[in-house]
């Protein structure tokens, strides 16, 4: 069999694929017994969704010698035909990995996936601190104590308004309990960020990575998690597009028309890299090299955020160049 199309699931995993006599193959087989079965198919290559444990049976099968198509959701949802379940899914995924045009998803090796799931839980953790933060300051408020936004200045003011405060006892046991989780938080958060740095100095592309104005240890090891060597794009604007960096485009009849930045992108790494943006444009004044220069023109003739966003690409772009050409950055 050349190729072999595979529906993922948790327990069970649908196969569709046609042997060299035209015979189509379409069957359930469990989670148990599901290399099994692909050992018996042998096929030469296998296609599956981007999705849940694609990387883990990617890296499995890879490792026997197959060839591995990792195929967008995206992407397959434009070839299914007729109501939707497993086996329709299945022969989606085939016909999309068949087409000669069809764009893959390389598969991420372990080193990657670790890197993700550390950028994943530091993510998690933010959002846990945000909304700890947010649920404590609409409870102050019922009280009459209104604090300001922001995480510091929050820690600062906090603990003394609520000393300060005629509460009663379990008003204050409540309160004190927040700020104890809020401090976990903040504890546990303080260990990955520290980790994070401690990766981002043994890695050799991270730290040629970190000599990029805007991009520290957390925007360093995303993009190794992310793209790994960026081998797999033929450009810098390819990658840029591929984090959503480029403009939205709807163009028929020869007429372009451009709108924003389209929410087809990679939204942790374009955040992370237009706040990196925003900290370098935040300390422009009294600098006149040539990227400072090029700066404060767009920001005169494009406003604040477009800038933002033209410094993040640029900034995609020579990261693609340091990855995939094994360069070190040099200032201009």
């Amino acid at each position: 069999m050349q190729l072999l199309a595979v529906d993922l699931g948790k327990r069970s995993f649908h196969m569709h694929g046609i042997t060299a006599d035209g015979v189509v193959v379409s069957r359930k087989v469990s989670r148990s017994k599901f290399e099994a079965a692909v050992t018996k198919l042998d096929p030469v290559v296998i296609a599956m969704e981007a999705c849940a444990s694609a990387h883990h049976w990617g890296r499995r099968f890879k490792a026997s010698g197959r060839e591995i198509r990792l195929v967008n959701p995206r992407f397959v949802k434009a070839f299914v035909r007729g109501s939707k379940n497993d086996a329709v899914d299945a022969e989606a995924i085939y016909d999309a990995a068949s087409r000669p045009t069809m764009r893959f998803v390389p598969v991420k090796t372990t080193e990657q996936q670790d890197l993700q799931s550390l950028h994943r839980v530091r993510e998690r953790l933010i959002t846990q601190r945000t909304s700890l933060i947010n649920h404590t300051r609409g409870l102050l408020a019922e009280y009459g104590v209104a604090l300001p936004k922001g995480a510091w200045r929050f820690r600062d003011q906090a603990p003394a308004a609520i000393a300060e405060t005629e509460l009663s006892e379990l008003a204050y046991f409540l309160f004190s309990e927040l700020l104890d989780q809020l401090r976990d938080v903040d504890a546990r958060l303080s260990k990955v960020d520290t980790r994070i740095v401690a990766i981002c100095r043994e890695h050799d592309a991270c730290r040629r990575l970190v000599a990029l104005p805007g991009v520290g240890p957390v925007i360093a090891t995303a993009l190794v998690a992310a793209v790994g060597d960026g081998c797999h794009f033929r450009s810098g604007r390819e990658l840029a597009a591929w984090i959503g960096l480029v403009p939205r485009q709807y163009t028929t009849g020869g007429k372009p028309r451009l709108g924003g930045i389209g929410k087809r992108a990679n939204h942790y790494l374009r955040r992370q890299l237009i706040h990196g943006a925003r900290a370098v444009i935040s300390r422009l004044a009294g600098r006149d090299d040539r990227r400072s220069v090029w700066l404060k023109s767009i920001v005169a003739r494009a406003g604040f955020n477009k800038a933002l966003v033209a410094l993040a690409n640029k900034t995609a772009r020579i990261a693609w160049v340091i990855l995939a050409r094994n360069e070190e950055y040099v200032p201009a």
